[in-house]
């Protein structure tokens, strides 16, 4: 296995950090042969906790301090390659048993979008740069408000979010006479951008790209934007927000990529520098050479 040969600037954070994405273990997505599931599984309890503290964690005004905190984008420069290299800084609990570096995953989900898609260029950046975002864990965002499941804050949690509506029973928002309700602070089917995502590696990737300028269509800013968002692209949660006329494509691409992002993990492994000159000049054609994190 030839593993990312990417120089890192010694101000990128080093320390090895425990990463664990709970999304993984969503019991809809996993075949029993192969895959872990979160209601069995050992690391049971670490994901729950993360979730939980989420579910507690994840209101309004904490979404808006994170946009303003992040939205600064004054962490780090770096290239897209550098983040994926930066990333086997993470160790992924879920795999313990396993030296596989994250940035292989990147290059095996990329890989096998190109598989089927050969001709588009884009949807295949999206696959190697999607999970780039998490590089908010290195430096030094809160694990639940880095990965998992994603939804809008600022209404009351619906039926299919992980662990249910009584994980959140610790939400000061659901207090709130208007967050709680239903439709909360939103109004029927206002289309998914006018929701205030809770924070994680999604939306922070989303406004990376759309602070440093891209050439990425919008196809992949919904990948990027909504993929860890499940209760809407899978368990069928939301859809009074679903505006037809804007939504509908975006819903068409994120489940197409679900196939790709979720069962991207196999004993198959790509020889990342043999196909670095091609994906760096994918990054070039979309991408700026350096952006602002």
């Amino acid at each position: 296995m030839a593993e990312l040969d990417v120089e890192l600037p010694p101000e990128v954070p080093q320390a090895h950090l425990v990463l664990i994405d709970p999304s993984e273990f969503r019991p809809e997505h996993r075949d029993v042969q192969l895959f872990r599931n979160y209601i069995d599984s050992p690391l049971q309890e670490r994901v729950e906790r993360t979730y939980r503290a989420m579910h507690a964690g994840q209101t309004v005004q904490f979404v808006q301090d994170r946009l303003a905190h992040w939205g600064k984008f004054d962490h780090a420069r770096l290239s897209m390659l550098q983040v994926i290299k930066a990333l086997d800084n993470l160790v992924d609990e879920a795999d313990p048993d396993t030296d596989l570096p994250n940035s292989m995953h990147a290059f095996q989900t990329a890989e096998r979008i190109r598989e089927r898609h050969p001709d588009k260029e884009w949807l295949i950046l999206t696959g190697l740069i999607h999970d780039t975002g998490k590089i908010l864990r290195l430096y030094g965002e809160e694990m639940w408000a880095t990965v998992g499941d994603t939804y809008p804050v600022g209404c009351a949690p619906r039926n299919s979010i992980v662990f249910g509506k009584s994980s959140f029973s610790g939400n000061p928002d659901l207090s709130h006479p208007v967050y709680s309700t239903e439709l909360g602070m939103y109004s029927r089917h206002c289309g998914l951008d006018a929701l205030t995502m809770s924070w994680g590696h999604d939306e922070y990737l989303y406004r990376v790209l759309q602070h440093n300028g891209h050439k990425l269509p919008e196809a992949a800013l919904s990948i990027i934007r909504y993929h860890s968002f499940y209760p809407w692209h899978s368990g069928g949660d939301y859809r009074d927000f679903h505006n037809p006329a804007t939504d509908d494509e975006k819903l068409k691409w994120v489940q197409a990529f679900s196939q790709f992002d979720l069962y991207s993990k196999s004993e198959e492994l790509p020889d990342v520098q043999a196909l670095l000159p091609y994906y760096s000049g994918l990054i070039d054609k979309y991408l700026p050479s350096v952006l602002s994190w």
